[in-house]
């Protein structure tokens, strides 16, 4: 799980098995931040609409923008909000710059922590690209 800012840099990345949903990997992918400040917004998928995150994100100071799951009876955000769901693309950019590496596109390491280095070093090397 990654979270970019708004040039689609990476600011924190956590890896983890892919069994836990991703809503619980929200708030270890926050404390693995780079900078000491938390972002003001968090955009995510449809996946991150829940209750609880939403109100853990807005104890910490933290807006949640995710569009309304299909099933869900109260909505809790309108339009205007998730107009700046559109700009989801640029996380998915990150993933694309980080499959261009292609020992982490196919994850031929066993053990996580050898694959979450990895994973870091994807993300300085694009850092560098970038500022470089």
């Amino acid at each position: 799980m990654a979270v970019a800012d708004r040039i689609g840099l990476p600011i924190a990345v956590h890896t983890e098995s892919a069994s836990p949903h991703e809503v619980t990997l929200v708030q270890a992918t926050l404390e693995q931040s780079l900078l000491g400040e938390r972002p003001t917004r968090l955009i995510g998928d449809k996946a991150y609409d829940s209750d609880t995150l939403d109100a853990k994100l807005a104890q910490q100071g933290i807006e949640l923008i995710a569009p309304h799951r299909s099933n869900r009876n109260t909505r809790t955000q309108d339009g205007r909000v998730l107009r700046r769901y559109v700009r989801r693309w640029k996380i998915e950019r990150l993933f694309a710059w980080l499959g261009n590496f292609r020992r982490l596109l196919h994850r031929w390491e066993y053990y996580l922590e050898n694959y979450t280095g990895l994973v870091q070093l994807g993300c300085m090397l694009i850092l560098l690209r970038n500022y470089f």
